[in-house]
Formats: C-alpha cells, structure tokens, sequence
C-alpha cells in the first residue's frame, strides 16, 4: 500500500521521503549535523587566532567575525529548520501509521464477520449434506432389502400379488372382483374379475426376474443366447398354465391376463422376445404391465356401469313417467295458483276503490262539521238569522 503526501517541501511517499526511506532521510540528517559541529569548530579555531592576530589585522578579522556569526546564524536556522521537519515528519508517519492500523483492525474485523458467515453457511451446507447421505443410506438398505426379497421366487410372487391387488382394489367396487377363488377344475388364480355376463376375467402374476436379469448381465453372446433361451423356456411355461388351467369355456373369459410387476421387465420382453408377446396372444393370453393393467381395469369398470345403468333402464323410464306426471300436477296446481292469484289482484283493488269512497266521505264530513261550526258562530252572532248549512244538516243533506 502506498500513500503520497506533501508537507512544507518535503515529499513523502509511503514511508519514505523526496523518494529515500526513512533511515536514509535519518542518517543525511545526521551527517548535516556533523558537518555543522565541523564549521562550528572551524570559526571557533579562526576566531581564537584573530583574537590572537597583530592589531593590524583587525579590520579583516572583524569582517570575518561577522561572516562567521552569519554563518553560525544560518547554520542555527537550518539546524532549526532540520529539527522542525523532522517533527513534522515523525508526527506524519504517526499518524499515517495510526490510520493504517485502523483500516487494517476494519479489515481485520470485516475478514473475521465473513469468515463466521461462511464458516455457518457451510455447517449448515453439511448438515444437509449429512442428511442427504444418512437418506442414501437408508434408500440403500431398503434396496438391499428389496433385492433380498426379490431373490426368493416366494416372495417375488407375494411381491407381484401385492401390487396387482392394490391396482384391482383402487379401480374396482367391492363385489366386482375376488382374489384367489376356485374355479370348477379346483385351479386358484390370483384374480378374477367379474365382467356383466358373469364370466370372470382371469389375471394371474408371474414374476420372471431371474431370466431377464441373467439376459441383462450377460457378457458374451453365448451367456446371451443361454439366458435368452432361459427366458423364453420361463415366460412360455408360464402362459402355457395360465392357458391350460384358466382358460375354462362357458365359465372364464375368453381371455386372461399375465400380469408382470414391472414396467422394466415388460419393456424388455415387449422389445427384446416380441415373438414371445405374439405367442400367447395367440395362446389367448395378454401380458401387461402395471399401467396396462391399470387401463384394463378402468375400461371394466365403464363396461359394468354400462352394464348397471342397462340394467336399471326399466326403472329410469318409470321414474320418468313419475316425474312427467308429477310435472304436469305441478303446472295445473300452478295454474290454480294463478287465479287466485288474479282473483286475489281483483279483490284488492275493489277493496281500494272502496278505501278511495270511504276516504272521500270522511273529507265531506269534515267539510260539514266545519261549515256547522262556522253557522254556529255566526247565529251566536245573529240569532235571527239560521244558516243555510245547518238547515241542509237537518234536512237530512
């Protein structure tokens, strides 16, 4: 870091002045001392053997005196002037030593607040980190878990069971399916599903994980093409049972379904054993995944309300003829209500021309009994005289 300052001549750059460090300004320093000491001992000697000349030469000795008391005088105001500056310059290197120090404790203290705040950024940053790998941690175990389940036929079986129930029991009422029932040959599919004819649509779960995953992990062609005859030995046993024990004429449908429980594993027989697909179709079997089958059960489901509402045809049309009957009650009632509506508008305003009458014979009355009032005042006044109003009162006007 370098600063420039000017002070009464003397530049200073950093810590240094007219471009010389500091020492070096210190020792020039002292070497015009010393030289100033030297002079002083020079008009010393020279003015002790002036004192000692022939009075002949005093007039030259006193114009060398005065030359050595200006001398001394200049060199007193230098020495002055030296010892002046380098106050000035000791309090400015204070100074800027002090201002150094300041920015230097800001800094200082400003690396420190960072320094915190990135240090608690990053515990916290770890701590997710921490989280984050204790949660791979238990994704793995419960991997590790399920490849010890999927390892076991049994299990893998209970496994495909499970998920095919849960996708049946989310799309279907109760009543329309049931699971593991006995069929007139005793056979027990895992499913069968009860379409409006009464004939049961059978879905069986099969699991061929080891031949998939012996085709996927094969090397060479050779462990290919043993695995893919392994695989296609598995899947075609499987549909040649469902075929042979499920398939009953008059009492299953015509189809069944084998239901794989897993997406990856139909996609690699769809894509990879497509002759294998072909074949049970033609063995009137249909191999579906969990979407697939998630997509057959909605479509049964619109087939039985289909069914239902077929079913209940009769009914709507005679709660129809009760509705049209009750809507026709309801237009005569609302008819009736009309006239005596109307009825009701016409008796009112025979009612207000009545109101109108009576009111107009209240205003006559009041008329009469004020001109009584005021034929009375009058006779009061002239009892000779009966008034004219009063005579119409009594005949009766």
């Amino acid at each position: 870091m370098t600063q420039s300052l000017s002070i009464e001549g003397l530049f200073i750059k950093g810590l240094s002045v007219n471009g010389l460090p500091i020492t070096d300004t210190l020792i020039v320093a002292g070497i015009a001392v010393v030289i100033a000491c030297v002079a002083l001992a020079a008009l010393a000697i020279v003015l002790w053997r002036s004192r000692n000349a022939a009075p002949a030469e005093d007039p030259v000795m006193a114009e060398l005196t005065r030359v050595q008391a200006d001398a001394a005088a200049r060199l007193e105001a230098m020495i002055g002037m030296l010892a002046r500056g380098q106050s000035q310059l000791a309090h400015t290197v204070n100074e800027r030593l002090d201002s150094v120090s300041h920015r230097l404790g800001d800094s200082l203290e400003k690396t420190k607040l960072s320094t915190a705040e990135n240090l608690q950024k990053l515990g916290e940053r770890l701590a997710v980190i921490d989280r984050a790998q204790k949660n791979i941690t238990d994704l793995a175990t419960q991997v590790t878990s399920l490849q010890g389940v999927l390892a076991n036929k049994q299990s893998r079986g209970a496994f495909g069971q499970w998920r095919m129930e849960t996708i049946i029991q989310d799309g279907l009422p109760k009543g329309a399916y049931a699971f593991q029932p006995t069929l007139a040959n005793k056979t027990r599919p895992d499913c069968c599903v009860f379409l409006p004819d009464q004939r049961p649509l059978v879905i069986d779960a099969k699991f061929p994980l080891e031949g998939v995953t012996a085709y996927r992990d094969a090397k060479s062609d050779d462990e290919r093409k043993a695995a893919a005859a392994r695989l296609r030995t598995d899947v075609s046993k499987h549909v040649a049972d469902i075929a042979q024990k499920y398939l009953i004429p008059g009492e299953t449908q015509e189809m069944a379904f084998m239901f794989v429980p897993s997406e990856s594993i139909y996609a690699e027989l769809y894509d990879g054993f497509d002759d294998l697909v072909q074949k049970a179709y033609r063995a009137r079997v249909v191999v579906v995944s969990p979407s697939l089958l998630m997509l057959a059960i909605q479509v049964v489901q619109q087939i039985q309300r289909d069914a239902r509402m077929r079913e209940a045809a009769d009914q709507i049309r005679d709660e129809v003829g009760r509705l049209v009957k009750d809507v026709s009650l309801l237009g005569d009632r609302v008819r009736k209500l009309q006239t005596h509506f109307n009825q009701s508008n016409e008796d009112i305003r025979q009612a207000i021309i009545s109101v109108d009458k009576i009111e107009a014979h209240g205003e006559r009355i009041q008329q009469v009994e004020l001109g009584a009032h005021m034929a009375a005042k009058h006779a009061s006044a002239n009892s000779n005289v009966i008034p004219a109003a009063v005579r119409k009162l009594e005949a009766g006007e």
